[in-house]
């Protein structure tokens, strides 16, 4: 599977929060949970610079991201999910940083707006892109 498959594309556009697992500098996994974006080549993500998550990725760019659902045993649809392995690429170039920041915006305001004091991203924030090696999808039908 790809991330441009269809059935993976509509299941991430039914999430709001997905999994990022980083890399410790003692090889110990971390997992937060994050808003994102989504297209059909990559996956992007907003922090905050000096955040554990974002030094993890500084000193080591290997990802792992996923999303589920169904998880209630009441749910007849069963558990989905999609799993994205990939290396983290930062985002510095001033215009992709503003573009993806109101990709941000429509997804997730007025939550967004509250967290940044605003329609601007600050600039502490940290903008990064998954390119993803390797896609697998369950329960997608």
């Amino acid at each position: 599977m790809n991330l441009s498959d269809e059935r993976i594309q509509r299941f991430l556009g039914t999430r709001s929060v997905v999994v990022l697992a980083t890399l410790q500098a003692d090889g110990a996994p971390l997992a937060m949970p994050m808003w994102f974006l989504h297209d059909a080549a990559e996956l992007a993500m907003v922090s905050v610079e000096g955040t554990q998550k974002v030094r993890n990725l500084r000193r080591d760019p290997r990802v792992c991201v996923v999303a589920e659902a169904g998880g209630d045993p009441a749910d007849a649809g069963g558990v989905r999910g999609v799993s994205a392995q990939g290396r983290v690429e930062f985002v510095s170039d001033a215009a992709a940083r503003r573009a993806l920041a109101e990709r941000f915006l429509a997804k997730y305001s007025p939550r967004v707006e509250r967290l940044w004091g605003g329609r601007r991203m600050p600039e502490d924030r940290v903008v990064f892109r998954i390119v993803p090696a390797r896609v697998r999808g369950w329960g997608l039908g």
